[in-house]
């Protein structure tokens, strides 16, 4: 049987093209991109649930960014933190309210396209249900080359991923912050096993680098600062070990970091002499951090480097993208009728400016709670959103977000009354200046080396969080602001009137996050080792704090707003004008 000529001829043509496609194909220059969103919490939506108003920011204004740059580029990689799983109430509402209907999350980042993303702390946080689900949900993987399962030696999640498009492929190797035991009850990440940083880098690198990637990236959530070189391998509990691993392990091109919250560009050298380029996005869908990549023609698959560079892109400046908005406009509505729904009635309005410079009704809400709960003792709990509000009359479920931000369980403590002591004196020298006159600052603000407060936008900012300034109920003290830190405290007796013992042991109530070592209260304060706080637990609630506060409010009917007035900070006259003068400062308005 003879050969269709005609049909011989297009086969030829064919064969022809594709040959020719094949040898030319990286002859020409190739603008590739790599973006990275970072600790999203839950700001999905161009809407901020828990103050009812509407963001400049949010994943709707990346889609539209989006949409824009990957018809600029010959190819686009799209890569994410983690952290995304705790902050607004979407994903509080998908996480832990509804569980059966496919999370938000999951729908909006499958539907921008993610190609992988690295789990955050608060991801973790979230509890194995949640982010377990997660990975069967995203169309993408979740990285975490630390994170090691227990029964098998190997990454519970995955440690990297080749990714190619276009004929150009990057390797990614995701690493997760591995202080997560500080601040998380175990159950959490039961079966889990959270190691270092920087020698889980140089484990993987080799293997990597074998695969022969146009790119080598680390997407590490963990936050960046170029002084922290060291690498102290005792020390499995580091925070923030992206500059180790950036100097450490030879390799990477881009290392995009998180956690931190900070906004991050810069080149950075490692040991080896190379020049690493560093990108942070910062937090709740401000800013995407970008990496634009110029490959020239050469031997490598997708052709040789020929220019890296980065820039932050702040998503306010992109309108939120009409068909991400229509997509998701039911789960909108769904997550608005429920922080809508009105849970009681407050009597007077609170407010977190009160907490700095004394006892707060917004403060001793979380107090009575957790005192009613356990029966403690003593009570230790912090502002822990800096400046919010509830004000007189409806409160809704949205108002407790304002209330507790975060998702902590509630623990019973046994701790003696000197560690009670020792642990306020360490909450309070993190807090409180030590003041020499009256025009001293009263506050630890961010200084200049003069000592003069640094002024961000007309207004000061708190030295440390102010979810670490921990007060107590139960019992009465004072705090002398002129007096050095490690003297400040000086307790008096319970507020029931019985004398407190230092040699005695107390029950304490206060948060998991605080139980598990995090801020340094229970272990650099009390002097408790990371080792014995477990032994030292005696009870821990089911849910979250936040379940409960609301729970109570719901039961009650209403918030009536009122103050322990169990401590004061001294001398008074002191305090009051410094009061006047820094709450203008903290918050650009007179009191």
């Amino acid at each position: 049987m003879g050969l269709d000529i005609k049909a011989f001829r297009v086969y030829t043509v064919v064969l022809f093209l594709v040959i020719s496609f094949s040898s030319c194909r990286n002859t020409a220059t190739r603008h590739i991109s790599i973006l990275e969103t970072t600790d999203i919490h839950g700001v999905i939506l161009p809407y901020d649930f828990i103050e009812k108003q509407k963001l400049d920011a949010s994943l709707a204004g990346s889609a539209s960014y989006l949409k824009l740059i990957r018809k600029e580029k010959d190819a686009v990689f799209l890569l994410d933190n983690g952290d995304n799983l705790q902050g607004q109430p979407p994903v509080y509402y998908y996480n832990f309210i509804d569980t059966v209907s496919p999370h938000l999350l999951a729908e909006a980042m499958n539907w921008l396209k993610f190609d992988a993303g690295t789990v955050g702390n608060h991801d973790i946080e979230a509890g194995h249900s949640v982010y377990d689900r997660m990975v069967k949900l995203y169309d993408f993987p979740l990285l975490a080359a630390n994170a090691i399962n227990v029964k098998t030696g190997k990454p519970y999640f995955n440690p990297y991923v080749l990714i190619e498009k276009k004929n150009v492929r990057i390797a990614v190797l995701g690493l997760i912050t591995p202080a997560i035991p500080k601040w998380l009850p175990e159950k959490l990440y039961s079966g889990i096993e959270f190691r270092d940083m920087t020698e889980t880098a140089k484990l993987w690198m080799p293997e990597i680098m074998n695969k022969k990637p146009d790119l080598i990236i680390g997407l590490f959530h963990s936050g960046w600062n170029a002084d922290d070189l060291e690498n102290e391998q005792d020390n499995l509990l580091r925070e923030n070990e992206s500059a180790s691993v950036a100097w450490n392990v030879p390799g990477f091109d881009i290392i995009f970091t998180g956690h931190d919250h900070r906004v991050s560009k810069e080149k950075f050298v490692n040991s080896a002499g190379d020049t690493v380029l560093i990108l942070n996005g910062g937090s709740d869908s401000e800013n995407i951090a970008q990496a634009d990549i110029i490959l020239q023609p050469g031997k490598k698959k997708g052709g040789s480097i020929k220019e890296i560079s980065g820039k932050i892109v702040p998503v306010k400046e992109s309108e939120p993208d009409t068909e991400f908005l229509a997509k998701f406009e039911m789960q909108n509505n769904t997550v608005s009728n429920y922080v809508d729904r009105e849970i009681g009635v407050s009597d007077a309005a609170i407010s977190t400016r009160d907490s700095y410079f004394g006892p707060s009704a917004f403060v001793d809400m979380i107090h009575s709670v957790q005192m009613e709960i356990t029966g403690a003792d003593v009570s230790f709990a912090a502002p822990l959103s800096f400046d919010v509000s509830i004000s007189k009359g409806p409160v809704t479920v949205g108002d407790m977000f304002k209330i507790y931000k975060y998702e902590n369980f509630l623990y019973t403590m046994s701790l003696t009354g000197e560690e009670i002591d020792r642990y306020l004196e360490y909450s309070y020298a993190g807090w409180l200046n030590t003041m020499k006159s009256p025009g001293d600052y009263l506050l630890e603000l961010r200084s200049d080396r003069t000592g003069k407060p640094v002024l961000t936008s007309g207004r000061a900012w708190l030295k440390i969080p102010s979810y670490n300034f921990d007060s107590a109920a139960g019992i009465d003290y004072t705090v002398d602001a002129a007096k050095p830190d490690g003297e400040k405290v000086t307790i008096k007796s319970f507020s029931d009137g019985r004398q407190f013992v230092p040699g005695n042991t107390y029950k304490v109530a206060l948060n998991s996050y605080r139980g598990n070592g995090g801020g340094g209260h229970l272990t650099e304060g009390a002097g408790i080792s990371m080792n014995n706080l477990s032994s030292r637990l005696v009870y821990s609630t089911e849910r979250d704090l936040r379940f409960y506060i609301m729970k109570s409010v719901e039961e009650k009917k209403r918030i009536v707003p009122f103050t322990y007035n169990n401590w004061k900070i001294i001398p008074e006259q002191w305090v009051k004008k410094a009061r006047s003068r820094e709450y203008g400062l903290l918050f650009g308005t007179e009191q």
